[in-house]
């Protein structure tokens, strides 16, 4: 016994209350970061959006201006390293502050083989699934702590767990991410919190292009592709302080896959 009065718990639709706070999302406009950007404006976040596209960026800062929250459409390639510190000059610029950085943005194509794959298909895809969200992760992170703290999620893939071929340079992408999530982690902890959703097969606007069956079943314990609402749960708690504890960590969101 210290003899120090206990602390209430806090209700738990608190510690998912992001009001006041700003999230920059990339591929925000699009699948789940469009989900992502969706679910914190309506638990009382501003939100930067970022992709390629300024028009559908647009689209997107409407549904959440339609929620009574701000929005920042900014057009930024994730693979373009000055892109990166205009579109976090520009987040600072506008509301002073960012809360949560999701590094979202990605791409998987498929060559037809590791030996046909080139040198400028390489490049964009490390570009974009790594290059991108270190440098991003680098010039927010370092502002998150100085101002107090903050929360990173990286956006990974099962590719990267459960690699495939023709996969090569997409798989190390997201393994090297999974590690810069550790490295970050360190490096701007302890206020800053850095954590890894680690996707796996969802039916976004990508899976148009898949096979069928790969469209009703995967091989995993749910047994089905997942929604995009459903990375929603993760997304909050891990943006949020029911996550205050929760740092360096990798968390599944496939349906079990195996």
């Amino acid at each position: 016994m210290t003899g120090e009065p206990a602390k209430s718990s806090p209700a738990p639709a608190d510690l998912f209350d992001l009001s006041g706070k700003v999230a920059l999302v990339t591929g925000g406009s699009r699948g789940l970061g469009r989900e992502m950007v969706r679910a914190f404006a309506a638990a009382g976040a501003d939100v930067v959006i970022a992709s390629r596209k300024a028009e559908a960026c647009e689209t997107a800062a409407a549904e959440v201006r339609a929620l009574g929250r701000r929005a920042l459409p900014v057009a930024a390639h994730v693979g373009h390293w000055d892109d990166l510190g205009r579109l976090a000059d520009t987040a600072y610029d506008t509301f002073g502050r960012v809360d949560v950085l999701v590094n979202n943005a990605g791409m998987s194509p498929l060559a037809p083989s590791s030996a046909e794959t080139g040198e400028e298909l390489f490049d964009k895809v490390i570009g974009v699934n790594f290059k991108g969200p270190f440098r991003l992760a680098s010039l927010i992170g370092r502002r998150m702590a100085e101002a107090g703290g903050g929360s990173i999620i990286n956006v990974s893939s099962s590719g990267a767990l459960m690699p495939q071929p023709r996969f090569g340079p997409y798989a190390g992408a997201k393994a090297a991410l999974n590690a810069l999530t550790t490295v970050f982690a360190l490096e701007y902890g302890p206020t800053v919190r850095v954590n890894t959703i680690s996707a796996g097969p969802f039916l976004t606007d990508v899976s148009r292009s898949w096979a069928p069956e790969s469209r009703q079943s995967t091989r995993s314990a749910i047994g089905r592709p997942g929604r995009p609402e459903e990375i929603v749960g993760t997304a909050l708690y891990l943006a949020s302080d029911a996550a205050s504890y929760t740092t360096g960590a990798l968390i599944r969101v496939d349906g079990g896959l195996y």
